[in-house]
């Protein structure tokens, strides 16, 4: 059997100024960043930087990931962060910080 492959390549970081330099590059066809390369970043208002960052990436798709702990904040947290647009996609971890599944979250 001869399986075909598409790879895409996905930027991922959470510099502002280096994501709309990699928007530019026609080769990245998406974005994905996460609350702990946001804060080293710097980055100090979550839904401010995802703003920013959506009205770079010229529509491609976008990863943003949760930053609750609570399965219902997550759930909560997760249909806002969609909400913002048609190319956003929610990251869930699959377990919190306290080794609890967040399975239900995804049912």
């Amino acid at each position: 059997m001869n399986a075909r492959h598409t790879v895409k390549i996905f930027a991922d970081g959470a510099d502002l100024a280096a994501m709309r330099k990699l928007a530019a590059d026609p080769m990245i066809q998406g974005f994905t960043t996460n609350p702990t390369l946001m804060r080293q970043a710097g980055v100090g208002d979550y839904e401010t930087f995802a703003r920013e960052v959506l009205s770079v990436v010229s529509g491609r798709p976008v990863s943003f990931e949760v930053f609750a702990d609570d399965l219902d904040d997550m759930e909560r947290q997760a249909l806002t962060l969609a909400s913002w647009g048609p190319n956003v996609y929610v990251k869930i971890p699959v377990t919190n910080t306290k080794g609890v599944s967040t399975v239900p979250v995804l049912d």
